[in-house]
C-alpha cells in the first residue's frame, strides 16, 4: 500500500488541483463575479481551496478560506439542525402543529415537518418591501412577517419555498430554548463544530456585496441589512473554512450536535418535486439534487451581493463549496457540484479496507445465507453491531440494511423496508423457522410445503409440466 493509499487527507494531485482552479476561474469569469472562492472537503477534511478576483477592488487582496461571505439560505440548514435537536431531546415532534408551541394564526394547521420541508403552504416572501434589502425593524414581531395572503396553498399539498416558514422555525427555537436563535446556534452548533468564523453579522476579513450591471462591467454596492425576524431564512455569514467543518458534520454527524441518523433523515425527500424539477427535491431543511449522476445534499443561498453553495456526496465522501460576492451571475450550485465531480473523476475514492468482525454471535451466524420470499431468492448477511443486510440474489428485488434493537428484532434503515420490523420466528426446539418482515414471510426453501407461507402451499409441491 502506498502512502497516498493510506492517507486520503493529502491535497489533490497537481492535475486535479489545476482542474479545480480552472473551474473556479471559469465560474468567476463567466459569472462576472468580483470574487469567487471554491473549496473541497474529502473524508471530512478541507483538502483544497482556490479563488479568483479581489474582495476590495482591483488592488485589494484575494479571498481565501478565512474570508467571510454572506451565505443566505444555507442558514436554513443550520436552523433545521436546531429543530432536529429539539426533536431528539423530546421537546417537540415533527408532526406537531406549530400552534402547539407558537401562537401564529397565519400558519394554522402547518406542522413543524411541513415548515422544514417547505410544504406548509405559506407564501414565499415576507410582507412589505424586499425583506433582504430592508431593515428587520420593519417587521419587529413574528406576526409582522405575513402579508395579506399568508397561505397560498393547502398545508402539505405541495412544495412551495417559504422564507417566512423558516422565520417561524427560528421563533420556535427561541420559544423552546428561551434565548435568541442566533445565540442558541452559536452555543449548540457553531462552538462545538469549531466554526468561529460564522456569525449573524460580518466580521473582518469579509467580502463586500456587489451587484454587477447586466450590460456593462461596472458595480453597485448592495446593502447588508440585519433582517431581524427573517434572519433564520438567510442572515448568516461564513467562510469556506467554516463551511468545510459544517460539510464534514453533515456527512458523519457529531454526537455533541446531531447524530448521523437524524442527519440522514434530513436528506430524505419530503414531497414529490415539481413537474419541471425531477432532478431535485427537498428534505428537512436540506436541498437534494442529482448532478453528473451523483446524489448531492446541502443547500444554495443568495442575499443581495452574495451567492453561496455547499453540496455533499455521501457516496464519494466529498463536499464542494462555492462563495461569490455578487447578487447574480455565477452558476454557484453547479460550480460547487462540479468541484465534487472533478475530484471524484480524477481521484476515485479508495475503499476502506475489509476487516473481519471482532465478534460474532453463533445464533446470528445461523441466520445468514439464503432465504426465500416465495420463489425469489435473497441473501442475509451479518454486519457490524449485530446488524443485518438483506439483498436479492438476482437482479430486482428489495434490498435493505437493518439495525439491531434491544428486544431482539431489527429495524429497516433504507429502501422499501425502512422503518419496518424484522423478526425471527422460532420453530420446534427454538431453531429459526422463518423471518417475518412487515408481514412478508421469508423461508429457507422456496415455497416449502411445510413452510409457514401466507395462503398456504399446494401439498403436491413443485412439479414439472
Amino acid at each position: 500500500m502506498t502512502t497516498r493509499d493510506a492517507d486520503e487527507f493529502t491535497e489533490p494531485l497537481p492535475a486535479t488541483r489545476r482542474a479545480l482552479l480552472r473551474r473556479v476561474a471559469l465560474g468567476q469569469v463567466e459569472g462576472r463575479a468580483p470574487s469567487l472562492v471554491g473549496a473541497v472537503v474529502r473524508q471530512g477534511r478541507l483538502v483544497w481551496t482556490g479563488s479568483r478576483g479581489r474582495v476590495d477592488g482591483p488592488e485589494g487582496s484575494a479571498p481565501d478560506a478565512d474570508t467571510q461571505y454572506r451565505i443566505g439560505s444555507l442558514t436554513k440548514t443550520f436552523v433545521a439542525v436546531l429543530v432536529l435537536r429539539l426533536r431528539d431531546e423530546g421537546l417537540l415532534d415533527l408532526g406537531d402543529p406549530l400552534a402547539k408551541h407558537l401562537d401564529v394564526p397565519q400558519a394554522e394547521g402547518a406542522t413543524v415537518a411541513q415548515l422544514l420541508a417547505h410544504t406548509s403552504g405559506l407564501a414565499a416572501e415576507a410582507r412589505g418591501p424586499w425583506w433582504e434589502r430592508t431593515p428587520g425593524a420593519l417587521r419587529p414581531e413574528t406576526a409582522d412577517i405575513f402579508g395579506e395572503r399568508p397561505l397560498v396553498h393547502p398545508a402539505g399539498r405541495r412544495h412551495h419555498y417559504s422564507n417566512p416558514g423558516f422565520a417561524l422555525l427560528g421563533a420556535l427555537v427561541e420559544r423552546l430554548r428561551g434565548a435568541p436563535w442566533g445565540e442558541v446556534l452559536a452555543d449548540e452548533v457553531l462552538e462545538p463544530l469549531g466554526m468561529g468564523r460564522t456569525s449573524l453579522d460580518p466580521r473582518a476579513p469579509h467580502a463586500e456585496g456587489w451587484a454587477v450591471h447586466p450590460w456593462a462591467d461596472v458595480l453597485l454596492p448592495e446593502p447588508a441589512e440585519d433582517t431581524g425576524r427573517m434572519g433564520p431564512a438567510g442572515q448568516l455569514w461564513s467562510t469556506a473554512g467554516d463551511l468545510a467543518r459544517f460539510a464534514a458534520f453533515l456527512l458523519d454527524g457529531d454526537a455533541r450536535v446531531l447524530g448521523a441518523e437524524s442527519l440522514a433523515e434530513m436528506r430524505v425527500p419530503a414531497v414529490a418535486p415539481e413537474e419541471r424539477d425531477w432532478d431535485g427535491g427537498y428534505g428537512l431543511g436540506t436541498q437534494l439534487v442529482r448532478h453528473g449522476g451523483r446524489f448531492l445534499h446541502g443547500h444554495t443561498g443568495s442575499m443581495p451581493g452574495f451567492l453561496a453553495s455547499l453540496w455533499v456526496s455521501a457516496e464519494d465522501r466529498l463536499a464542494g463549496i462555492a462563495l461569490a460576492n455578487t447578487t447574480s451571475g455565477p452558476a454557484i450550485g453547479a460550480i460547487a457540484a462540479d468541484l465534487i465531480g472533478i475530484v471524484a473523476e480524477h481521484e476515485p475514492r479508495i475503499p476502506e479496507p475489509w476487516r473481519p468482525l471482532t465478534e460474532a454471535d453463533p445464533a446470528l451466524l445461523a441466520l445468514t445465507g439464503p432465504w426465500y420470499w416465495g420463489p425469489r431468492a435473497y441473501h442475509l448477511r451479518l454486519r457490524a453491531d449485530r446488524g443485518l443486510e438483506l439483498s436479492p440474489a438476482t437482479q430486482g428485488g428489495r434490498a435493505s440494511r437493518f439495525r439491531a434493537e434491544p428486544d431482539g428484532s431489527w429495524t429497516g434503515l433504507d429502501g422499501y423496508y425502512a422503518g419496518e420490523t424484522l423478526r425471527v420466528v422460532e420453530g420446534e426446539g427454538g431453531a429459526p423457522a422463518h423471518l417475518d418482515l412487515g408481514t412478508f414471510v421469508f423461508t429457507r426453501e422456496p415455497y416449502a410445503p411445510d413452510g409457514v407461507v401466507p395462503g398456504g402451499v399446494d401439498p403436491e409441491g413443485w412439479r414439472a409440466l
